[in-house]
């Protein structure tokens, strides 16, 4: 599977004092395109929380930071399943700021998400449909 890319452009509100994109911002750029990954796959959330009373939860991260993206910069975000099991799934994601030269990698992680309960949040089963959809 190819990596999904999802465009994003960094607003005065992404950067900390110095012009420079704050540290945490970029988990909420993996997020918003893990929400449009799945979305593309015809997963949405909100939906599969009324129709199978369950949503994904981050359950772990880990990021590492290479070189900081600036204000007005035009980024891709992308992300890759890496493993998929019944009830979690780990997604490698990354921020690039495209260049002529080719792109530079300012922020790589993994994400894991696990399927929970929406009411108790106990750990549960993807829905068959959802992981035939990400093989």
């Amino acid at each position: 599977m190819s990596d999904f890319q999802w465009p994003v452009r960094i607003y005065w509100e992404d950067t900390d004092a110095s012009g420079i994109v704050f540290y945490a911002n970029y988990l909420k750029f993996f997020e918003r395109a893990r929400t449009e990954w799945l979305r593309s796959m015809g997963v949405e959330q909100q939906r599969l929380r009324e129709t199978h009373n369950g949503i994904f939860v981050v359950s772990e991260t880990a990021l590492k930071y290479h070189v900081p993206a600036r204000l007005d910069d035009e980024l891709l975000v992308t992300a890759s399943l890496i493993e998929r099991g019944r009830a979690s799934m780990t997604i490698q994601q990354k921020a690039l700021r495209p260049q002529d030269t080719g792109p530079t990698l300012l922020c790589e992680g993994t994400i894991r998400i696990g399927w929970v309960d929406a009411q108790t949040l106990a750990p549960a089963r993807i829905p068959q449909h959802i992981l035939e959809k990400l093989k």
